[in-house]
């Protein structure tokens, strides 16, 4: 049972090493595998646009910095806010602690909530003033309820403030539009966020690029535009962004040797072959805090089961270990741990050993090695990190239904989210007119 291959490095900053793992059963489906995928890679419809475009977002790097400048310098405020949800805040969070930023949490922001007292919490950490922060407004329709939500009320209040400090009504309006910029669909028919910022003289033009889901989209504009306003420089982006984009070469090609993402991908699907239904990702250090719920975000919406534990350790390892290494229980265990080289260097090293030698003689293991600079990864890791993540979510599903003999759907259940629309008919105005909820009305 245990693998002949036990080790891939992808030369990137992130290696995957093996045990206890049946996942060389499918070695004879990847170049099938690798077919299906490449067909559909960038082709309209697929939501596999994200394949390049870790390319394409480096042709775009003096724009994004020059607009970072432009809109610190515009309005003089110090902090950043993100109003998005899901793959527009989770993936931003995810970067900014894999790349060492924001690690005080008080220059870049997020809101997403609806309710008054995450709302007064909020302004609370703005020091009630809300001409402190620019905003992000990230939707790709643009009227996604929660982040509209946010929105409006934001939107007035810097009115109201620039009219209490002595504008005009119109002369509020022009300052508040100076403290936005939107991401969304580039197209103004399909955006209601993008018909706001051009008919107000938003910043700029960022894009929610078409056919990248939001789970995927760790390498789109709201993600590169605020690593950059959090201080990555733009050498570090490039680093990062040709290392994801050296992964997209990796996962196309038919060597399981190779091909780590692909390699993920099969050491899941052959635990589930075998029947274990419940498995675990496990993440060690501070960096992952929010690496675990963009992980958990692509958990649910691609592979739409919620039977993944995934958490940060050392504070989930007692709580959890209890469950994990029951030997009534059954699991397929993953660690994603940093390489070490500093002061704690030996404790680190122990501690992943011990951690490793309890999850392989427990179960199916792999332990991903991820280098690290001062206060996270690594630019050329922490790309290769998430581009895997990417596809090693899509392949899972490829492989499962290639094992079955099932009939592959004209666009892959991975990349779509159907069921998510069960809530949001239900935010809409039902059959008798009465609005059920109101983006930014006031009780």
């Amino acid at each position: 049972m245990v693998s002949s291959l036990s080790s891939i490095d992808s030369g990137l900053g992130v290696s995957t090493s093996f045990s206890n793992s049946d996942y060389l059963m499918y070695e004879n489906t990847i170049s099938s595998a690798v077919a299906e995928f490449s067909k559909r890679a960038n082709q309209p419809g697929q939501f596999l646009n994200w394949v390049d475009l870790p390319k394409n977002q480096l042709a775009r790097l003096d724009e994004i910095y020059s607009m970072v400048q432009t809109m610190k310098s515009q309005t003089g405020a110090d902090k950043f806010t993100v109003l998005g949800i899901g793959g527009s805040k989770h993936t931003v969070e995810n970067m900014l602690g894999l790349n060492g930023l924001n690690i005080n949490k008080d220059s870049i922001l997020f809101y997403s909530d609806v309710d008054s007292t995450s709302f007064a919490r909020f302004l609370y950490r703005l020091g009630n003033d809300v001409t402190s922060s620019n905003y992000m407004v990230a939707s790709k329709s643009g009227s996604t309820f929660e982040t509209k939500d946010g929105f409006l009320r934001i939107r007035q209040m810097l009115i109201d403030a620039y009219v209490m400090k002595g504008s005009s009504i119109e002369d509020a309006k022009v300052k508040a539009s100076k403290h936005f910029i939107a991401v969304t669909d580039k197209n103004p028919d399909k955006s209601e966020l993008r018909r706001i910022s051009d008919s107000e003289g938003w910043l700029g033009k960022l894009y929610i690029h078409d056919d990248v889901g939001g789970r995927f989209s760790a390498l789109d504009d709201h993600a590169l535009f605020t690593l950059a306003y959090a201080g990555m420089s733009k050498e570090d982006m490039a680093e990062m962004l040709k290392s994801a984009q050296e992964i997209s070469s990796i996962a196309l090609s038919t060597d399981i040797n190779k091909n780590m993402p692909y390699a993920q991908a099969a050491f899941w699907a052959a635990a589930r072959s075998k029947g274990i239904k419940t498995s675990v990702h496990q993440y060690l250090g501070s960096m992952f805090e929010d690496t675990v719920f963009w992980h958990a975000q692509m958990q649910n919406e691609s592979v739409k089961d919620t039977l993944k534990q995934i958490a940060k350790v050392p504070d989930a390892m007692h709580h959890s270990s209890e469950a994990h290494f029951n030997p009534a229980n059954s699991y397929a265990f993953a660690l994603t741990a940093p390489v070490d080289k500093g002061v704690s260097r030996e404790n680190a090293e122990g501690y992943i050993g011990a951690l490793s030698k309890s999850y392989s003689n427990a179960g199916s293991f792999f332990l991903e090695s991820v280098e690290t600079s001062k206060y996270g990864l690594t630019p050329c890791a922490s790309g290769a990190m998430v581009q895997t993540r990417a596809f090693a979510t899509v392949y899972q599903e490829i492989i499962e239904k290639l094992s079955a003999g099932i009939s592959m759907p004209d666009v892959l259940d991975s990349v779509l989210q159907p069921h998510v629309e069960v809530y949001k008919k239900n935010l809409k105005p039902q059959a008798d007119g009465k609005d059920v909820v109101v983006a930014g009305r006031i009780s």
